[in-house]
């Protein structure tokens, strides 16, 4: 369950010990000091057992238990909650895959609560604790550390998106004749889910920013705004993706539509010409006693000729008219 537990005390790394409440007090006697600890996708009763440590409210608890929470930053008594949505890429399915971080923040210890594939934390700590002044800062450079790396996921994972729906575009207008409806209401349901993670992140970021909520330090601020305007860049990327891929669908059903009318056309075309051969043999064919030709022995290339005659000025009709 505990990925990580570590007391950082002026940016630099100190072993916690195995009680939590005695590293926290020893965190909070010092000065300058936070204890972080990682969990992933722990069970209620796993994550109970830190709550009551460190005195977390049983309704952010909740939350981070069942996850699937929308983006948000709530504050419970002297305890700040944060819900992140993480966003994972399968290459190989071409599909994307939401997860989740909660963040539990105090005035000296910070728990991240990890659900899903995407975002291990192991790096986010690592660049962190190579960083001695931005760690500093306390539980607010790890909440920033997060969220960057969050939004900087965001800015990938939408460059692959971009891509995907390039390569429909470029199917869509190519001489090759597809169906890509399918493959375009499967791009546009990754960009719903998409967008259910990114644009809720813009107002938590947007109050991290201004300093609206406990637990922020005053050096942090300018680094939650670069974060709050790559959010928003994101967001207005993910809106523009919604529509262009609106735009896609109609095009394809608009082709789809024209083609089935040349289809049509080319039949009609081909059943009017099957018509005269089938008409004139019809005629001959009612083997009535007094027929024109009947006793002529050119009566039956005649025949055939005259066939032929009609059905080549049909076809080169159809053809100049563009129906062929």
């Amino acid at each position: 369950m505990i990925v990580d537990c570590a007391l950082y005390h002026h940016g630099v790394r100190e072993e916690a010990g195995d009680n939590l409440a005695d590293s926290l007090a020893i965190a909070r006697e010092q000065g300058d000091s936070f204890i972080w600890i990682g969990l992933h996708e722990p069970t209620s009763e796993e994550l109970q057992t830190v709550a009551e440590q460190f005195k977390l409210h049983a309704l952010a608890v909740e939350d981070a238990v069942k996850a699937h929470q929308r983006p948000k930053v709530e504050e419970y008594d002297d305890t700040l909650f944060i819900v992140l949505k993480t966003v994972f890429y399968d290459e190989d399915t071409q599909q994307i895959e939401l997860g989740d971080v909660m963040l539990f923040v105090g005035d000296a210890f910070i728990v991240s609560v990890r659900h899903g594939r995407g975002l291990a934390l192991t790096d986010v700590r690592r660049r962190l604790e190579s960083d001695r002044e931005l760690l500093d800062c306390g539980p607010s450079a790890v909440m920033y550390a997060i969220c960057d790396r969050v939004v900087d996921d965001y800015t990938e994972i939408a460059f692959e998106v971009e891509e995907d729906i390039e390569e429909v575009e470029e199917r869509l207008f190519s001489p090759v004749r597809a169906n890509l409806a399918s493959r375009i209401y499967n791009l546009k349901r990754e960009v719903i889910e998409f967008r259910h993670a990114v644009v809720p992140l813009v107002e938590p970021m947007a109050k991290l920013a201004t300093g609206a909520v406990p637990h922020v330090h005053a050096k942090m601020q300018p680094f939650f705004r670069d974060v709050a305007d790559h959010a928003l860049r994101v967001s207005e990327q993910v809106a523009g993706f919604d529509d262009r891929l609106s735009s896609v669908l109609n095009a394809n059903l608009s082709q789809v539509s024209v083609q089935q009318n040349e289809d049509m056309r080319r039949i009609s075309a081909w059943v009017a010409i099957a018509a005269v051969p089938t008409m004139i043999a019809g005629i001959y064919g009612m083997n009535f006693q007094y027929m024109p030709e009947l006793h002529w022995r050119l009566g039956y290339p005649m025949a055939l000729a005259l066939m032929a005659a009609f059905c080549g000025m049909l076809y080169r009709a159809f053809k100049r008219s563009g129906w062929l």
